[in-house]
């Protein structure tokens, strides 16, 4: 088969394309409730002029704990509350692809540049994703030494909200995992988690168990089927191989709460264009798209370093050290607050 600028074609006869590649990559962590918005962080960020990153404040809980015994005799001691920040960071993304005119003229008509138009939210999907996977990573990797409040703070999240099962017998998740894993990150607050996603090795474990659940669906005439969509303790499961293993074989799915993590559109000054080159190659036409995200975790602030000065790039998503509980540099906010959890298994 003939090639002319990667487009295949049979020089005696072509037929129209009528099929493209299918988007093999489900994205299912992009497109699911644990991906949430903040609206102060957008109210600040969703416009155009030096809107790269918003400290957003939150007001500090008074407590039950400091309630004194009244004997008539003592005088009360008053306490004060305390504040807040968190703070959100906006990656901006852009891309373009570029189609010769001439591979219209001999692939019958086709028009490639509308099989790449078609094919946006899908890639836009793709984007969205590989940014919630870098602030996932970069929250597991917050510093934990030195005796900072920060420090101390990363260091009960990570004690708590992590649970690695890789070393116990076959290393294998088991029927008390995740509710094991849940109650250890949030205790009495365990029912925020609201669903785990996760590589399809660990959840053909888990079918194999008979520990994922399907949901069924009655259609008009009665009749009840599977859907492809799964529980497992109750929480909705959703599988995606994009889901993190390293190279020992240790599978990682997280556990979230809804509207857990932050990655929010707020649009670009100009999203798309079009641009058309009539001299190079015979004439060409390239689309341009642009994107702006507003990244943040729910309970965790993200903290800006000099170095980042127009767009958070995946690797400063990934960093643990921009990474921290919220806090006011004496207290954090109590860990049970925060519902992400991971699991660390074999399968």
């Amino acid at each position: 088969m003939a090639k002319f600028d990667s487009k295949s074609f049979n020089p005696q006869a072509f037929g129209a394309y009528v099929k493209r590649i299918p988007n093999v990559t489900r994205n299912e962590l992009a497109k699911s409730r644990a991906v949430g918005s903040n609206e102060q962080a957008r109210a600040a960020l969703s416009n155009q002029t030096g809107s790269l990153y918003s400290r957003v404040p939150y007001f500090g809980r008074i407590s039950g704990e400091t309630s004194q015994n009244n004997n008539g005799a003592t005088d009360i001691k008053s306490t004060n509350t305390t504040t807040y920040e968190q703070g959100f960071i906006v990656a901006s993304r852009m891309d373009g692809w570029t189609e010769r005119s001439f591979s219209k003229n001999i692939t019958a008509g086709v028009d490639f540049m509308d099989n790449v138009a078609a094919q946006i939210a899908d890639y836009k999907m793709e984007v969205k994703q590989g940014i919630l996977l870098a602030i996932l990573k970069g929250i597991f990797a917050m510093g934990t030494t030195g005796t900072s409040t920060a420090a101390k703070a990363a260091a009960e999240f990570m004690s708590n909200h992590v649970l690695d099962v890789s070393a116990e017998g076959d290393g294998l998740i088991v029927a008390t995992t995740l509710n094991t894993a849940m109650q250890k990150a949030c205790g009495d607050n365990k029912a925020t988690f609201k669903l785990a996603i996760m590589h399809s090795v660990v959840a053909t474990n888990l079918e194999n168990l008979n520990l994922l659940k399907h949901l069924t669906h009655t259609d008009k005439d009665g009749v009840t089927r599977d859907l492809s969509l799964g529980t497992w303790n109750g929480r909705l499961v959703l599988i995606d191989d994009a889901m993190p293993v390293d190279d020992e074989g240790n599978y990682t799915t997280y556990v979230l709460g809804e509207g857990s993590i932050i990655v929010d559109e707020i649009g670009d000054s100009v999203p798309y264009e079009m641009s058309r080159d009539p001299k190079t190659n015979g004439g060409q036409d390239t689309l341009y798209v642009r994107e702006r995200y507003i990244c943040g975790v729910d309970g965790i602030s993200f903290e800006k370093p000099a170095s980042v000065t127009a767009s958070a790039s995946n690797a400063d998503l990934e960093n643990g050290a921009n990474w921290a509980i919220i806090n006011d540099g004496t207290k954090a906010i109590p860990h049970k607050a925060i519902a992400i959890a991971k699991i660390v298994s074999k399968g």
